[in-house]
């Protein structure tokens, strides 16, 4: 697996990979990560996935998501 690059983003952290003809996108905030596998035939290059990431429709939901991971861990230990 090889680090292509860290995506600025200022709720989280957004680190671009590439593995096994995958790029491979891992977004974290606090102790939550998300991972999105894009098939390199699908996408032309590394600033494509860049462009696609950092969509306003698509990091909202990214951001809504993290907010129900905390929720269901949360509640999941009864705090």
């Amino acid at each position: 697996m090889r680090i292509l690059k860290e995506i600025p983003h200022e709720h989280c952290k957004i680190t671009l990979l590439t593995w096994n003809q995958k790029y491979i996108v891992k977004i974290e905030q606090g102790l939550l990560e998300q991972i999105y596998k894009i098939s390199e035939v699908e996408v032309m290059s590394p600033e494509e996935v860049e462009q696609a990431v950092l969509r306003e429709d698509f990091m909202a939901k990214v951001l809504h998501r993290f907010e129900e991971m905390h929720q269901d861990w949360y509640q999941t230990l009864d705090i």
